[in-house]
């Protein structure tokens, strides 16, 4: 059974922690005073028989109002805070000597009031910021719905003229008052009100402003204008707005800037054709509107996710002080729970229930205008269900393991006997065709394997993987999902592999089985992209999204997930080497022609190489690079020159492959020097949080999830020394009669290792400390904003 500490800390959300119950720290003042009680209970001289007899007697006796005991023994106030702050204050007062150290439990109790209040002000804050949350969406749908209905009313009427169908929109009218000059003066006011409106916004103005789009509105009231940039004012709907978009990624802007276009278009003919009184029409396409109806629903999303944060907050506090009262009681004795029990039940954070009223109106929103009254269809997008562990997934590893053994078995005997692993010229067509696809795999699904066993690990130490990555149900894969992938792909890989090296051994030639490896690598490719919805279709859509999001980097808003996987690329550079090798094979034809050194003739291979070399680091740098430009943090600088001198590494040591000088090998040594310290000191104090000189824990941090901490000082030192595997690259180490490919393979499988090893104390430390500071729920943007509110 899970003890409830490690139940309590695995469920809280990693940014509210400090905002919850420190039950470890109960604890540790709760065994002070279990200490002190043993130590006097040894210097007593009553024993324990006369005390039972006693407290027998005054269980039964009449005039021994237990309710009356438990009255005079603690006394808890009830106050304003004297800052000024509109909430409750409790302070617990010793009536009776409830222990046999009177300070410690005064230091008990001190240290519950503090829990209690600090909840109690957490839950009202953010209660106050989901109902003006909710208050504020309530309003973006009341705007979404008249716009919606002035679209239908718009059908209904049958509009069918030529400019209906050329672009399904809706018109409003644009009062025109045309600015020809505008003084700097204006200009500067205009800036520092869009800077003003930056910082009121604050953490709902998610994008830069120069990221977003602005389009503003108004309805039909000459009375009401609005000055814009471009001079004219827009009435639409009977409210002054303003439409935001934010240009999370490429399809957004390039649809806004498209929109822009077209919309100036409309507008310069539409001012020839205006009448005296400078009335035109503006034109709210209904893909426009369709973006904004995506973001509302996705902050109703999010909205009812927080509450559903803030409701398991306040039940695992409330759990929290149950456990460690009923502890209290059974160390010293007494009746305190009930008492102390009462007061925090009637505390506002567990007996406030507009949470659950707010909680109640999103679903009846969602369900009535995005899942067109189909409450199971609307619940499994807010609330998605976990799908069932089967217990025919563990059969199929054990089967799927036994096939890979006894494949790769006959393989590794096949390959002896036919010495193709040897350092022979005549082998040099197997190396080049058949292995770069089985080693690419190869370390493809080591990495797999280790992720696999991060996510058993993960759970083992309750961190909550998930939230942190931001998985939905349909998404997160169980470490016995990732074994089946693993085992099943791996037997097939072997498989097909030992049947084309059996072929060769029979005396077929390489011009009749090259094709095979191609074939394989076609096939899980078709496999990752299949529309079917078989083998993890949501995983595998998901994985394919991330990879475009690292690729397009730094167009896309960066996730955990996103610069995570991008970490796990900067491993697997071996890998794609491979593939931009196999790639350049077949698909220039040199299978055809039989022409295996062609790839490596050719200058935009060789140039390529470098390409690929540095992609990793500069996906990986790009995103630090947007992290900074949205959140502002120079943190992230300092973490992209980490990438940057990765990349002068990396290029160096590809120089260095082609031309074996000394002066490159000196530039080797330097660049892989400076790369290496500055990525060990990243890896231990900024994404571990180790080797902190205060800690509790030498050169540690104060906070771990295991025990031993022993664990962590080997950790340090096995990552110090697989971060040295650059090395081979100056000694030219390499096995005895042993191809120098199957070296290369070797040294990468232990940098992917090295990065399964890493991948557990980074999502360790973002669970204890969120060291990348996200948040529990995402403020999404919201399209509609009335101008008048904002001025």
């Amino acid at each position: 059974m899970v003890k409830f500490t490690k139940q309590f800390e695995g469920q809280l959300v990693p940014e509210w922690k400090d905002a919850s119950v420190d039950y470890s720290q109960l604890k540790k003042d709760l065994k002070k005073i279990h200490l002190l009680t043993n130590g006097v209970e040894n210097k007593h001289t009553e024993t324990s028989l006369i005390k039972t007899i006693k407290s027998s007697i005054g269980n039964l006796s009449l005039f021994g109002n237990k309710e009356r005991e438990h009255s005079r023994a603690i006394k808890v106030h009830r106050k304003l805070a004297s800052s000024g702050r509109n909430s409750d204050v409790y302070e617990t007062e010793l009536l009776a000597k409830v222990a046999d150290d009177t300070h410690a439990a005064k230091e008990f109790f001190m240290c519950l009031d503090t829990q209690l209040n600090k909840v109690n002000q957490f839950y009202k804050t953010k209660e106050k910021e989901f109902l003006e949350r909710g208050e504020c969406l309530k309003k973006q749908m009341e705007i979404l719905i008249e716009l919606k209905d002035a679209f239908k009313q718009k059908q209904a009427n049958g509009e069918s003229s030529q400019e209906s169908k050329e672009d399904d929109s809706i018109s409003c009218t644009i009062l025109c008052e045309e600015d020809s000059i505008r003084s700097r003066t204006e200009q500067t006011e205009l800036q520092e009100s869009c800077l003003e409106d930056l910082e009121n916004n604050g953490t709902e103005a998610l994008e830069s402003p120069r990221s977003e789009e602005q389009i503003k509105i108004n309805n039909e009231n000459e009375n009401s204008k609005l000055r814009t940039v471009s001079g004219r004012v827009f009435s639409c709907q009977g409210k002054n707005l303003t439409i935001k978009i934010p240009l999370t990624n490429p399809s957004r802007t390039f649809s806004a800037i498209s929109y822009m276009i077209k919309e100036d278009l409309i507008n310069q003919s539409s001012s020839k054709k205006s009448g005296p009184d400078g009335v035109n029409k503006l034109r709210i396409s209904k893909k426009k509107l369709s973006h904004a109806e995506k973001m509302i629903k996705g902050a109703l999303a999010e909205l009812y996710k927080g509450l559903n944060y803030l409701k398991t907050y306040r039940n695992l506090n409330m759990l929290a002080f149950m456990n460690i009262l009923k502890k209290f009681d059974k160390v010293t004795g007494k009746q305190i729970l009930p008492i102390y029990l009462k007061v925090v039940e009637s505390s506002y954070f567990n007996s406030s229930d507009k949470v659950i009223n707010l909680s109640d109106e999103v679903e009846e929103w969602f369900i009535k205008h995005f899942a067109g009254e189909n409450r199971r269809k609307a619940m499994k997008y807010l609330k998605p269900h976990h799908r069932k562990e089967s217990h025919s997934v563990t059969f199929f590893i054990g089967l799927f393991t036994g096939c890979f053994v006894a494949l790769l078995a006959g393989y590794i005997i096949v390959a002896h006997l036919t010495g193709m692993y040897r350092k022979y010229p005549e082998n040099t067509f197997y190396m080049e065709t058949a292995y770069p696809v089985l080693s690419m795999f190869g370390l493809l699904f080591l990495h797999l394997f280790l992720y696999g066993c991060n996510i058993f690990m993960w759970r083992k130490a309750r961190i909550n993987y998930s939230f942190i990555f931001e998985l939905g149900s349909e998404n997160e894969l169980k470490f016995r999902d990732v074994f089946l992938i693993c085992t099943a792909s791996m037997s097939v890989i072997t498989g097909v592999m030992f049947a084309h090296l059996s072929l060769l051994a029979k005396g077929y030639s390489f011009g009749q089985v090259q094709v095979i490896p191609g074939l394989l690598l076609l096939v899980f490719f078709l496999i990752l992209i299949c529309p079917l919805n078989i083998f993890y279709k949501s995983s595998r859509y998901r994985l394919i999204s991330v990879i475009r999001n690292i690729v397009f980097s730094p167009l896309y808003k960066v996730l955990m997930l996103d610069f995570f996987m991008a970490d796990q690329l900067c491993s697997q550079v071996p890998m794609l080497r491979n593939l931009e090798y196999i790639a350049c094979y077949y698909i220039t034809g040199s299978y055809a022609t039989q022409d295996y050194g062609y790839c490596m003739r050719v200058k935009y291979y060789r140039d390529l190489a470098y390409a690929v070399s540095f992609l990793p680091y500069y996906w990986r740098a790009m995103q630090c690079a947007r992290r900074w430009f949205d959140e502002g943090e120079t943190s992230h600088l300092v973490n992209l020159g980490k990438y940057v001198s990765a990349m002068l590494a990396a290029g160096t040591k590809v120089a260095y492959e082609k031309e074996r000088s000394i002066g490159w090998l000196c530039l080797v040594v330097a660049m892989s020097s400076i790369a290496t310290i500055y990525q060990l000191y990243w890896d231990f104090v900024k994404d571990w949080g180790l080797l902190q000189r205060n800690s509790n824990n030498p050169w540690l941090r104060n906070q771990l999830m295991l025990r031993q901490k022993y664990i962590y000082y080997f950790s340090m030192v096995l990552n110090l020394v697989l971060r040295l595997a650059w090395l081979q690259t100056v000694l030219h180490s390499s096995f005895e009669h042993v191809d120098y490919r199957v070296t290369g393979l070797f040294l990468a499988a232990l940098e992917v290792i090295r990065r399964g090893h890493w991948n557990f104390y980074r999502l360790e430390n973002e669970h204890l400390n969120n060291a990348g500071k996200f948040r529990a729920v995402k403020t999404v943007p919201l399209p509609f904003r009335e101008v008048d509110e904002e001025d």
